[in-house]
């Protein structure tokens, strides 16, 4: 199994581990005074101190516009909602709310988007069945 490294910037770090660490829930690893890195669902996301990347909504996925360019993760299904139910009750701003695409169709997905604290989009998808993750 491989895992994904994905670093970028953030503006703040204390505020990136508050967001990342205690509302997404991702363990902290290695860090200094300017960066610092996370167990993203599985996968390693660095996040150093920096200019942060604009982003607009050019992404065209079915009805929606969504951010470009944005970093995510695919869940099962159940642990989508349990994420979901975690950061509405933390009163997470959704640029788009959770919702189901490609309902019935090849690839049905569960997605949600939000920022985090620097501005840096986030897509978490919940597949019923992760062999849809690729279907055409």
């Amino acid at each position: 199994m491989s895992i994904f490294h994905l670093a970028y910037h953030v503006d703040d770090l204390p505020r990136a581990r508050a967001f990342y660490g205690g509302v997404l829930g991702c363990t902290e690893g290695r860090s200094t005074e300017t960066w610092v890195d996370f167990n993203f669902f599985g996968h390693q996301v660095s996040l150093h101190l920096g200019p942060i990347l604009e982003t607009a909504r050019t992404g065209q996925v079915g009805a929606h516009m969504v951010p470009m360019p944005h970093l995510g993760v695919i869940l099962p299904q159940d642990e989508w909602r349990d994420l979901a139910d975690r950061l509405e009750t933390e009163g997470i701003e959704f640029t788009i709310a959770p919702t189901t695409r490609f309902a019935g169709e090849p690839g049905e997905q569960s997605t949600m988007f939000f920022h985090d604290p620097a501005g840096n989009p986030v897509e978490i998808k919940g597949f019923s069945d992760m062999s849809g993750v690729f279907a055409s």
